[in-house]
């Protein structure tokens, strides 16, 4: 028998597509044996010592990081205190008392079977490939992923409890907590999912019109109103003169729609989610204007995330899938590994998109539609904190736009939202008080520093704004 057709097998009717006798293109055939043998390779780095120690350093070092986002606040505080005192610090860090010992501790599960949602995008990757790397099960669960068609299914999903867990756009918990846009239900960002990893990409047409200034009367895509893309687009637009309200439309597509939106003519671009960035370069109706890492480089997109009641109910639970998705984090932040990732998470029950595709978004060695190869090592990456300062500016971007209206406690918000950790009442504990939040870092987005410690004078500072 060839790889192509079997027409002598008598056991087997002849269907003109796959030898193997499943029904599915050759291609498929082919894409689905790529994806197997690279997740039995990445199943072997997996389990090495090395990857063991490394994922553990990782996750370690993750959670001292969130405690201690600048370096010289951490080295006095381990001056003052030590090792040992720091360490009991650290296991507050979330609602559990230590993820080492919970992962030892399969018994404790509240819960061990659950329904997790995802869209098919490349922000989704740790989540998605700790399914066939085995890092749920692994932790003692049993998890079904659930492919959803757009974000707002998502939220509805997650309110009515139908999935235990979920693939969030980062600012959507905070919009969901605070009722906006839909029945107000307590959420929970436990890591982002990508840091980076958008675009802004333009139709092909426009290939010779690339300056902002004249964009005017132009139409735009965005996945959802609460998301990185809608505020980063706005904040683009703004900073070259354009109002996104009056002088632009701004259309919700979900993202599997964008690419065959902007080759009819429906819109002129959009800044959406890969791989439908380079989806269209692949289909030639696009081109790669700016990358979203060039806007702020660090910022996150996706958020991997729960409802409040769930983590009360579900404390050990939750832990174990806390830790298996930062497991996956850990493997995909290594370069070495992302042309296997590409492959695992390429096929159908994934991401449904020709390799070559999600490996030119993962590695950043891509095709930017102009005719040129760039090579941009952190398109996309993977740092799991969600930095309680990136929700702040979340909030002043929905303030500024006029999605909340009213006075805004920022921090409070923010501090509810995203789990981060206790350790600043630990350190007042510990005789080392700190007049700043160490969970709030200072960020550069378009060349402008963002202090989270003056978010209202922030929101007020643009010109182009629904703020008056």
């Amino acid at each position: 028998m060839t790889q192509y057709f079997d027409p002598y097998n008598a056991d087997r009717p002849l269907m003109l597509k796959c030898g193997c006798g499943k029904d599915h293109t050759v291609a498929e055939h082919q894409q689905e044996a790529s994806a197997s043998s690279a997740t039995v390779e990445l199943k072997r780095r997996s389990l090495t010592s090395e990857f063991e120690a490394y994922s553990n350093a990782f996750i370690e070092a993750t959670l001292v990081k969130a405690i201690f986002p600048q370096d010289e606040v951490r080295r006095r505080f381990l001056r003052a205190v030590g090792k040992g005192t720091a360490m009991a610090a650290i296991s507050s860090v979330l609602p559990m008392a230590s993820l080492q010992a919970m992962a030892q501790d399969k018994n404790a599960l509240e819960k061990t079977r659950l329904k997790i949602g995802f869209i098919p995008i490349t922000c989704a990757t740790p989540l998605i490939m700790a399914h066939p790397l085995g890092f749920y099960s692994k932790q003692g669960l049993s998890v079904e992923l659930n492919k959803t068609a757009g974000w707002a299914l998502i939220r509805d999903k997650m309110i009515n409890k139908e999935y235990d867990a979920t693939h969030f756009l980062s600012p959507m918990p905070l919009a969901i907590s605070m009722g906006l846009g839909s029945n107000q239900t307590p959420m929970n960002v436990a890591t982002i999912q990508n840091i980076n990893g958008q675009a802004i990409t333009m139709s092909i047409r426009h290939k010779d019109n690339r300056d902002p200034k004249n964009w005017k009367g132009f139409k735009f895509g965005i996945p959802f109103d609460y998301s990185m893309h809608n505020f980063l687009l706005r904040y683009f637009l703004a900073e070259h003169g354009l109002n996104p309200d009056t002088d632009v439309q701004l259309r919700v597509i979900p993202p599997a729609e964008m690419v065959a939106n902007l080759r009819a003519g429906n819109i002129d671009g959009f800044l959406g989610p890969d791989p439908f960035n380079q989806r269209a370069v692949y289909d030639e109706v696009g081109y790669l204007h700016t990358l979203t890492r060039d806007l702020w480089n660090g910022h996150p997109c996706c958020a991997f995330g729960t409802s409040t009641e769930f983590i009360q109910k579900n404390p050990n639970t939750f832990a174990a899938l806390y830790r298996a998705v930062l497991t996956a984090a850990a493997m995909a932040r290594d370069p070495a590994n992302r042309e296997l990732i590409a492959k695992v998470i390429a096929p159908s029950q994934y991401l449904n998109q020709p390799e070559a595709v999600v490996t030119q978004v993962l590695t950043g060695k891509y095709a930017d539609g102009l005719g040129k190869i760039q090579n941009v090592p952190d398109r996309a990456d993977f740092d799991p904190m969600p930095w309680q300062s990136m929700a702040v500016w979340m909030l002043t971007q929905m303030k500024r736009w006029g999605y909340i209206k009213g006075d805004v406690n920022y921090k409070q918000i923010a501090e509810k939202v995203f789990l981060m950790t206790d350790a600043r009442k630990h350190m007042k504990d510990l005789g080392q008080p700190f007049t700043a939040g160490p969970t709030y870092a200072k960020h550069k987005i378009m060349g402008k520093e963002f202090d989270a410690a003056k978010a209202d004078a922030y929101a007020k500072s643009f010109a182009i704004s629904k703020m008056g």
